[in-house]
């Protein structure tokens, strides 16, 4: 069983899913990120691959990203990084990159690599729906691997529903329009949109990111979904305390889902 589909199984709300840069700080950091989130109970990991022009990134997001590709970060020596990370590590793992990248490396390739070091799922936030159906759904499929789409307070009920017959895994709920970056708070406005989507019934478990940082937005999201995902404020934290391990500290601290 897909390991994603497991954590679901097994548990069905109150879902921590951390965001990182691969190669940030260091780019000798990425197994030792990984490694410390599941020590300290965080439950899946979205594994950021740089890109050059980040379009869903916020400026935190872009800054890591940056100094990854300085560092000497790409798809290959990330996938040398991780080719054991299953001899240490059982959570999810879902890899995070823009099409470009991928196109580069071939997606069946991407695909293959991926399997081979125990990844669970993909998000690739500028692939369009049309194309993800036709020509990358079957290869993925074929792979065992969720290819989890976002959806965003624009995207209409009618697309929603489309997107949760074709996918599997979970539906990556962006909780604004804006880029990624933390928050205090939710609106109203947020709020509703999170509702509204609760109550389409869809088949797909969903997990809320963009925003979450504290633990007023991690409680509001994981009352009106199975979880969160936090990345601007951990990477935040990677940049300023002192080592990694007390930056996932400061992190569990900060949103107290206990």
């Amino acid at each position: 069983m897909n390991r994603i589909d497991k954590l679901f199984q097994e548990k069905e709300n109150n879902i921590l899913s951390v965001y990182f840069t691969a190669g940030y700080p260091k780019l000798d950091d990425t197994v030792k990120v990984i490694q410390s989130l599941e020590k300290n109970g965080v439950d899946m990991l979205e594994i950021g691959v740089p890109f050059s022009d980040p379009m869903a990134d916020g400026p935190v997001i872009q800054s890591s990203g940056s100094q990854a590709l300085k560092n000497g970060m790409s798809l290959k020596v990330l996938f040398d990084q991780l080719s054991d990370i299953r001899r240490t590590v059982s959570i999810p793992l879902v890899l995070m990159s823009y099409l470009n990248p991928i196109i580069q490396f071939g997606f069946e390739n991407y695909c293959q690599k991926a399997v081979k070091c125990g990844i669970d799922g993909l998000i690739i936030p500028d692939l369009p729906f049309a194309e993800y159906k036709e020509d990358y759904k079957p290869i993925a499929e074929k792979y065992g691997l969720h290819v989890i789409m976002l959806i965003t307070p624009e995207t209409s009920e009618e697309r929603i529903k489309l997107i949760d017959q074709n996918t599997s895994g979970f539906l990556y709920m962006v909780s604004s329009a804006s880029v990624t970056g933390a928050r205090n708070s939710f609106s109203e406005d947020n709020l509703a949109y999170f509702r509204r989507v609760n109550e389409m019934q869809l088949n797909n478990h969903r997990l809320i990111g963009f925003g979450i940082s504290n633990k007023e937005t991690f409680k509001a999201a994981c009352r009106e979904a199975s979880g969160a995902i936090i990345g601007s404020k951990f990477i935040s934290l990677l940049g300023s305390e002192e080592s990694i391990d007390e930056a996932v500290k400061q992190l569990i601290i900060s949103i107290d889902p206990k």
